[in-house]
């Protein structure tokens, strides 16, 4: 499946979802809500086979963050996109897709360290370079670094 019927799938595939091109990559954006049914639906579904979850991050976008996944087919060499819009800037949360692509386990750790996102029945959310007892979450734009501004 070349990159337009990728996109073309996607849209039929997901009429609730948003689809987009970029550059790269179909991109398409998805409910919170839908977000584990969708994943798994592209992880399974014969025509596409997503099997490989190659990076998931967030984006602080100010008003909001981003959650976003790159996916690829081993079989079918075609990758995407996925991105979810969280509001809840307060406490943020999304299921882990975990249960999908165990590679999300370091991925959701390093989110949920630097940017506070819980993961929703991920097996061993933790901070993975910050102490637990560390305040705040440092790639969020609202971050103050109280301790080094101390030292200035």
């Amino acid at each position: 499946m070349n990159k337009e019927e990728l996109k073309q799938y996607l849209s039929e595939a997901f009429p609730s979802c948003n689809v987009e091109e970029t550059f790269d990559f179909p991109l398409l954006w998805v409910n919170k809500e839908e977000v584990l049914s969708v994943c798994n639906k592209l992880y399974h579904q014969e025509k596409t086979l997503f099997d490989f979850l190659f990076c998931e991050t967030a984006i602080d976008r100010g008003t909001h963050f981003e959650m976003v996944y790159h996916l690829t087919s081993s079989t079918f060499r075609h990758d995407m996109v996925l991105k979810v819009i969280l509001d809840n800037r307060e406490t943020p949360e999304i299921e882990s897709v975990y249960s999908l692509w165990k590679a999300a386990d370091l991925f959701e750790d390093e989110i949920f360290d630097l940017f506070g996102i819980r993961f929703l029945n991920h097996p061993n959310l933790r901070r993975i370079f910050l102490g637990n007892d560390w305040p705040g979450y440092p790639l969020r734009k609202d971050y103050k670094d109280e301790i080094n501004m101390i030292n200035l």
